[in-house]
């Protein structure tokens, strides 16, 4: 019994952030591929963040009156394209045997991705990088680059081959 607790203390954990790019999705592979020994003892988090639904065009569009269930559907639908995204990661985690956790998290994605690592104790953050040039990352900020910065663990940026 108490060596069972002892392999659970042990454990580490591995935080994948997946969002709707092939990059993210590239990373995980890239993970679960070249990591695999790593990492087999260790537990795979995937996590999505999804930001605030923007729906000042709605209100706009509908003279501040939008309908109730408009409104309730776009929230549906976002949710739902979030959960989506898990899926998708799931897939590719259980084409090798892999079952992840997910967590979805809301909130601007480079701040939830760092808090949502430091919530659960991860020991390795992994992210994709989009390969935005210096202007671009000056300007539209780069998730990769915040979570390089901000985050309390480790971070593995995994690039794309162009």
């Amino acid at each position: 019994m108490a060596e069972e607790e002892e392999q659970k203390s042990t454990k580490k954990q591995v935080m994948v952030a997946i969002d709707e790019s092939k990059c993210s999705k590239h990373a995980l592979q890239w993970t679960l591929e070249y990591l695999k020994d790593s990492i087999a003892d260790s537990d795979i988090i995937l996590v999505t963040a999804q930001p605030p639904l923007d729906l000042s065009c709605v209100y706009a569009s509908s003279y501040g009156a939008a309908p109730f269930e408009l409104i309730n559907s776009m929230q549906e639908n976002y949710k739902n394209a979030a959960l989506n995204r898990l899926e998708e990661g799931n897939k590719i985690c259980a084409a090798i045997g892999v079952t992840p956790k997910k967590v979805l998290e809301y909130g601007n994605p480079k701040e939830a991705i760092c808090d949502a690592a430091e919530k659960l104790g991860v020991d390795l953050l992994v992210v994709g990088s989009h390969g935005k040039g210096a202007l671009q990352r000056t300007f539209l900020g780069s998730v990769s680059n915040y979570c390089v910065n901000n985050a309390k663990c480790p971070v593995l940026v995994v690039r794309s081959k162009a």
